[in-house]
């Protein structure tokens, strides 16, 4: 597992103005602090994937160098998540991407909820590196769901999942549920509340960044 806010960089920045709810009213700066995040997190992966020697020709010469072998497919867990996307994508170009619609059912009344599925778009995964990438990482429970239906689409090589906040009981479970994964967090609460959102967190980070739905 990483951790971006264990070490000092302008990352925190975007973070903590991510948290700041009077800065939370600019809608437009909240997604792209929350883009800022994903290209810095894209910045981060990169050096763990696989490289190849290329030559490349410039005006006055020949020069070798060290280029990215095979792009990532990067996967989006609607609809909070695409700030988040795009700015994996700024960085991962050519990668493409898969889109799932997850999202909490009705809780009841000991506030217990299902997770809800009603869409998934997705390439070939077989053998491919995939990021998935989901702002909160509260209970775990979706990521797991979205992850296992993505298996329909392939076996993946290997899967980094890319969270901004995240508990530290939801880390406890996709290190259980989902051992095979690589974590990639922006930083860590240690509590949910009874309704399963992240304290301190930041609130709904999809209403934040395209307002409140009905």
């Amino acid at each position: 597992m990483w951790v971006l806010a264990e070490q000092n960089s302008i990352a925190n920045n975007f973070l903590s103005e991510l948290r700041d709810k009077d800065i939370q009213k600019d809608t437009m700066r909240f997604r792209r602090n929350l883009e800022r995040l994903g290209e810095i997190f894209a910045y981060e992966i990169s050096k763990s994937l696989s490289f190849s020697n290329t030559t490349t020709e410039t005006s006055l010469g020949i020069k070798e160098s060290s280029t990215l072998s095979e792009y990532p497919i990067i996967v989006t867990v609607l609809r909070a998540a695409m700030p988040l996307h795009q700015g994996l994508l700024n960085f991962f170009d050519k990668s493409d991407s898969a889109f799932i619609g997850a999202y909490r059912g009705v809780h009841d009344s000991k506030e217990h909820f299902e997770i809800e599925m009603d869409y998934i778009s997705s390439p070939n995964l077989q053998g491919k590196t995939l990021i998935i990438c989901d702002p909160m990482l509260a209970t775990g429970k979706s990521l797991e769901k979205a992850y296992h239906a993505l298996l329909r689409f392939g076996i993946p090589a290997k899967t980094h999942i890319v969270s901004v906040v995240a508990s530290e009981r939801g880390v406890r479970y996709i290190h259980a549920r989902m051992p095979e994964c690589k974590l990639w967090i922006g930083d860590i609460d240690p509590e949910l509340n009874t309704k399963s959102y992240i304290v301190p967190g930041l609130g709904d980070a999809g209403d934040l960044a395209f307002g409140v739905k009905i």
